[in-house]
């Protein structure tokens, strides 16, 4: 910009020229009084030259941005101007304007100039500028021709406001924001953002009805419970979801819904919604959600309504932890807990607690088995402890298949096996003892090597009888059997002796 040569004089004080050259002059915002005549006449040169495209032009070209600013004559500034910039009077401050104008400002200004060259005598655009000092300054412009110079644009007006603490204040925010969806978006567990406004719009028009006990109403109607789940609106799920529910995508999921709450959740939904009523908009739980794939996931739930919407619950926050892991680890203590490993059956810890169970409850009949297997301490010792561990599952896999509910087969010592039969008769317990002796021989034929023998003992518990008592007379008479068994086994071993 140059220096100004036509600076008119100053009015006489208490003309309306004079008021206006105050006000001007202390006006809130940063003013600017140039003439632009200059790049009038430049832009008049190009017009000649052919140039119709001024943007493609001037970034062809950044020379051609310096020439247009330097055809800028600057008639005069106020007050405030001085200040914003930090100069002492307007000559410090022409002095400086290439440190004002500069780097981010050359975008801005292509722009501002592109509207100069399509007609239009005032426009608004946000640009930055800089401080003498460097500091750097967001700023609102204003450009207006003033009227009467619309042909010549000798005289034209800026305001510059000062927005830097307003655009910090906003980059700020920015900021926040982007660290909050960060947080949202890579979190290691799967986050939902939902809307429930519509479930509490049901439930107030239930409590509007007088229902006093929600519990009921929801057993009574099932169907609300349905409603209410189907009128939930997901907002936004983060990556993690996608991960767990083995989803492509955000649609793909969002489309498939009914294919992920199903089936058990019904339960906990309810529950849910119990709490719900009673005022609790913070909840956990576990329960259980189906991927995709159909695979079931175990989640521990936390149900947050955000602060700021506890009056319309249109803002929720659910995360969901994938516990499947730990359930499957639980589940598999709590079978260890009542099997034995080794053949799946029920285990002796659990065996006696049934038998304790039967007796509390009185139940009559009750008819007792007990299995030992013959020969497997000699298989043990002669082909080793694999070869016997074979046979016990062999005998685990016939019993799985003979005894049925509410029968329960149990494993209750190194070879010795034991069946409950509650509310049995003789009959029902001879043709279980028939199918086993049926399904041993099957397995014979099919395993090669060492067959599955057994000895058994069946025993009935008499009204008043202990349990206890009836196991003791089952086992002597398998005990009979196994005699038997070693004596027919002694004997075929002499007769084979040279």
């Amino acid at each position: 910009m140059n220096t100004p040569t036509d600076t008119p004089d100053a009015a006489p004080r208490g003309t309306a020229s004079a008021d206006d050259e105050r006000m001007f002059d202390l006006a809130p915002v940063s003013l600017w009084l140039e003439d632009f005549s200059g790049v009038a006449q430049v832009f008049a040169r190009w017009r000649a030259a052919g140039v119709t495209d001024l943007r493609a032009h001037l970034l062809a070209d950044r020379g051609r941005v310096a020439e247009c600013t330097q055809a800028i004559r600057l008639i005069k500034v106020n007050r405030r101007t001085l200040e914003l910039f930090g100069a002492g009077d307007q000559a410090a401050l022409e002095q400086g304007l290439s440190r004002i104008f500069r780097d981010d400002m050359l975008a801005h200004h292509v722009e501002e100039l592109v509207q100069l060259w399509n007609g239009a005598t005032s426009y608004a655009s946000r640009t930055v500028n800089y401080t003498l000092d460097g500091r750097r300054l967001d700023v609102e412009l204003q450009v207006r021709v003033l009227p009467g110079y619309e042909a010549t644009w000798h005289k034209v007006l800026l305001s510059l406001e000062d927005v830097s603490a307003r655009e910090q204040a906003q980059e700020r925010l920015r900021r926040s924001e982007r660290y909050a969806q960060g947080l949202f978006e890579h979190s290691p567990v799967s986050l939902w953002v939902e809307d429930f406004s519509a479930v509490k719009r049901l439930i107030d028009e239930v409590r509007a009805q007088g229902i006093d006990d929600f519990r009921v109403f929801t057993d009574v109607h099932p169907e609300f419970v349905d409603r209410c789940m189907a009128e939930i609106r997901v907002i936004d799920i983060n990556r993690q979801t996608l991960t767990l529910f083995r989803a492509p995508d955000k649609p793909t999921l969002l489309r498939r819904l009914s294919d992920i709450f199903r089936d058990e959740m019904r339960r906990p939904f309810t529950e849910q919604l119990i709490d719900l009523w009673h005022g609790r908009l913070h909840q956990q739980r576990e329960t259980v959600n189906y991927a995709l794939d159909g695979e079931p996931l175990h989640v521990h739930l936390q149900f947050a309504v955000l602060p700021g919407h506890e009056h319309d619950w249109s803002l929720v926050q659910v995360s969901l932890t994938d516990i499947t892991a730990r359930k499957r680890a639980e589940a598999y203590l709590e079978f260890l807990g009542k099997h034995d490993a080794l053949t799946k059956l029920r285990n002796r810890s659990y065996f006696d607690d049934e038998l304790n169970r039967l007796e509390r409850k009185q139940v009559h009949p009750v008819g007792l088995v007990v299995i030992d297997l013959n020969g497997l301490k000699l298989v043990n010792d002669e082909r080793g402890h694999r070869a016997g561990d074979a046979l016990l599952r062999r005998m685990g896999e016939v019993l799985g298949k003979a005894v049925q509910a509410p029968a329960t087969a149990a494993r209750i010592g190194g070879d010795e096996f034991a069946i409950l039969l509650p509310g049995a008769d003789e009959a029902a317990v001879e043709q279980m003892l028939a199918t086993l002796h049926e399904l041993v021989e099957l397995n014979n034929q099919f395993h090669s090597g060492d067959p599955v023998r057994f000895a058994v003992g069946m025993a009935f518990a008499q009204p008043g009888e202990r349990l206890e008592a009836a196991l003791h007379r089952a086992d002597a008479q398998m005990y009979v059997q196994k005699k038997a068994f070693h004596a027919n086994a002694e004997f075929d071993r002499r007769k084979e002796s040279p």
